[in-house]
């Protein structure tokens, strides 16, 4: 994967991504656990240089965090949806409110504020079927915010670890 520079803009940085920028964003992107030391060697800078630059990537939130990718069904979460939410009213206020609702249950991965019909996308992962019930009976048909929901099961799931090539 190849990111081209300056074809990727942060409004908190002063100049745009050079090439050794975007070879250190796609190094850890394919392998975040990655020294310092391997990782300047990858891209050919000295250590210190290549600290620098990974710190100031951070400090312009370009680098949000480094974490691992947890396999679900390894920790006996058997399944996995896509909650489509329809607001019955709309305000920022009740986004505001709705979602933080929705950011504290242990089973939300992801929400999304969407374009469409619906207004949010909730990605959840759940035991079984019946656990997808009871939550979306006990913690969005009650909600006043919410209008409808409509469940779509995920069968299988693919997150690409590295940013597309930009256009």
């Amino acid at each position: 994967m190849e990111i081209q520079q300056n074809e990727i803009s942060n409004k908190s940085r002063k100049q745009p991504l050079d090439r050794i920028d975007c070879e250190i964003l796609a190094t850890l992107q394919k392998n975040a656990r990655l020294s310092n030391k391997e990782l300047a060697v990858k891209v050919g800078l000295a250590p210190s240089s290549c600290l620098q630059r990974v710190r100031q990537l951070q400090k312009d939130r370009i680098i949000r965090s480094f974490h691992a990718d947890i396999d679900p069904a390894a920790l006996g979460i058997g399944l996995q949806a896509l909650i489509a939410v329809r607001m019955k009213k709309h305000s920022r206020q009740l986004f505001k409110v709705l979602r933080a609702h929705l950011a504290v249950l242990s089973e939300v991965v992801s929400i999304a504020h969407i374009s469409g019909p619906n207004d949010l996308l909730v990605q959840v992962v759940v035991r079984d079927t019946n656990h997808l019930r009871d939550l979306i009976v006990d913690q969005f048909a009650t909600r006043v915010e919410v209008d409808r929901c409509e469940t779509s099961i995920i069968y299988d799931y693919f997150r690409s670890p590295v940013l597309p090539k930009l256009i």
